[in-house]
């Protein structure tokens, strides 16, 4: 019972992504049954609890994600913060800079933690919420960062003049394309910076997974 019930969820999971990766014209129930490899009528028992639930939602013989999911992906954001604040905090104290978790939104970068270090004179005032394109400023190149190495981009009054800004990519998430950074007034040594921005990062990947 337990292995039947596991592979209905995997076969609705999967008919869900399916929905989801028609990006134009909505699917059929036929073009649905292919794809995961079912039959029409299985695709239509599937349908029922998503649709209850406001994950999709049927026009005929065509289906489309339902506003349902808005609801999820809105939980998504402060479940990251939550996984993402002990290390930002750790790294705003060790670096004397303003840390931030920043993720892609589009081809825009957006600000969804962020932490200000306790002992500093002054530092950045960086919002939760703050967008800024992928292609400016450290936290988008990060996010965009193929090589592995160094593993950490640093920038110069990209996006605020004087402002010195290093960030890392976090990787090994599936799906989430995000970085950590730090951004301040005063210069950066980026030989020391780097590493301990890299090492933010992997402990907020691993928190995530």
């Amino acid at each position: 019972m337990a292995k039947e019930s596991s592979l209905t969820l995997d076969r609705g999971l999967a008919l869900l992504q399916a929905v989801a990766d028609s990006d134009t014209e909505a699917p059929t129930i036929s073009d649905l049954a292919a794809t995961i490899g079912a039959s029409r009528a299985a695709v239509y028992r599937l349908l029922v609890p998503l649709q209850s639930r406001g994950l999709v939602r049927r026009e005929g013989s065509k289906v489309r994600l339902g506003l349902g999911l808005l609801q999820l992906a809105a939980k998504v954001a402060p479940q990251l913060r939550v996984a993402a604040l002990p290390a930002l905090r750790e790294l705003a104290e060790a670096v004397g800079a303003t840390a931030h978790l920043t993720v892609a939104d589009g081809d825009e970068a957006q600000a969804i933690a962020v932490v200000e270090p306790s002992w500093t004179t002054y530092h950045v005032a960086y919002r939760v919420g703050t967008r800024h394109p992928l292609h400016k400023g450290a936290a988008g190149k990060a996010i965009a960062l193929r090589t592995p190495e160094p593993g950490w981009v640093g920038t110069i009054g990209e996006l605020q003049p004087g402002a010195y800004g290093i960030a890392a990519p976090v990787r090994g998430v599936p799906d989430l394309r995000a970085s950590v950074g730090v951004v301040t007034f005063e210069p950066l040594d980026g030989a020391l910076v780097g590493p301990k921005v890299v090492h933010a990062a992997a402990l907020i990947a691993e928190s995530l997974r």
